[in-house]
């Protein structure tokens, strides 16, 4: 079948409501007449689109200044590709500390409200709140320039630009506020994000460590929430429900990470975690004396009560809960763990065990 007439079958199979038609030779003439009439329309469209851009043009040389100059050469050189990736990078700007970037950024960018970012950061509210006043006020007094930094800047941003994407994931994968445990249009934007700076800048081994973490993550988020929306813990997951390719994506790009030298990075070495309970069969195949040595590397290399937490669970489940239940009772004193509802939830499991 020709591929016009192979179209026009198509539009026309699916604008009937009514079955085949009693002339369907006919029926078929008129959607294809209709289909070449609105192709014509567009070529039409575009080329008075085409004359009036170059009539814009022609007019702009007559005007053109130094500034608008660097303007072209600026938007040349931004291959972000990316409105929101842009943006991110455009408000991380070294005149502020690492922390106060973050923060504002997740404000202003990413759309998460102060107490949002408080619980990602388990810090208290009106520290956020400082630090977000603090950072506009820093880049209103040294006047900053709103634009997209040049390649060759980026890197001093990166850190605070992979941490965003990470916790814009990690609201989406897991709520702070609100009725839903979960934000999927969130996570749909830090993959996109994540995807696309991994093409931006490919041989930072630390992107393909936070393009691995959150691929993985995101291969289970069909099976987090059960039918009426209630959380379903890991070890009782339906396993086969994971997401095979989003899973393949993210072993891919931890091996390009590792090979990358970044194997100790912080994004890397979550990823490895992940990458455990991806690789086995079932809860009970979970390789774990390796998973608490992957929290041992993690706990030297960006040591939190967080993740220390996160290493005692690792160890009751490979040694036994008396050998966790010291580690969790050490954490009791800790002030960013005040307020953390798994503090209190991790040692009342261990203490059952």
């Amino acid at each position: 079948m020709r591929p016009r007439l192979a179209t026009a079958c198509v539009v026309a199979a699916a604008s009937s409501e009514a079955g085949v038609p009693e002339k369907p030779g006919a029926w078929l003439m008129k959607t294809a007449k209709n289909k070449a009439l609105d192709r014509l329309r567009q070529h039409a469209l575009h080329a008075r689109k085409h004359e009036e851009y170059g009539r814009d043009l022609d007019a702009q040389e007559a005007h053109i200044t130094p500034d608008f100059v660097d303007a072209l050469d600026a938007a040349r050189e931004d291959d972000i590709g990316d409105d929101l990736l842009r943006l991110i990078f455009t408000a991380c700007h070294p005149v502020l500390s690492v922390d106060v970037r973050a923060a504002l950024t997740l404000r202003l960018i990413g759309g998460l409200t102060t107490d949002e970012i408080a619980r990602a950061f388990l810090v208290p509210e009106p520290t956020i709140a400082q630090r977000i006043v603090r950072a506009k006020r820093t880049l209103s007094a040294t006047r900053v320039p709103f634009e997209v930094p040049k390649a060759d800047a980026r890197a001093a941003r990166l850190g605070s630009v992979l941490e965003v994407i990470y916790l814009i994931f990690n609201e989406g994968h897991s709520a702070t506020a609100g009725d839903d445990w979960m934000r999927p249009a969130l996570c749909e934007d830090a993959l996109r994000l994540e995807r696309i700076l991994a093409e931006l800048m490919p041989d930072e081994s630390e992107v393909h460590g936070l393009v691995a973490l959150i691929e993985i993550q995101a291969s289970r988020t069909k099976v987090r929430v059960d039918g009426k929306g209630r959380p379903v813990l890991l070890p009782d997951q339906d396993r086969s429900r994971w997401d095979p390719p989003l899973i393949r994506r993210g072993l891919a790009a931890l091996r390009r990470s590792e090979a990358l030298g970044g194997a100790r990075g912080v994004y890397a070495l979550q990823a490895a975690l992940a990458a455990c309970h991806a690789r086995a069969p079932s809860a009970a195949d979970t390789d774990w004396p390796m998973i608490v040595a992957l929290y041992d590397a993690l706990m030297q290399t960006a040591p939190t009560p967080v993740v220390e937490l996160n290493r005692a669970v690792a160890v009751s489940m490979a040694y036994g809960a008396e050998e966790a239940l010291p580690i969790v009772d050490a954490l009791r004193d800790a002030s960013a763990l005040r307020n953390y509802h798994w503090l209190p939830s991790v040692r009342a499991d261990l203490l059952a065990k």
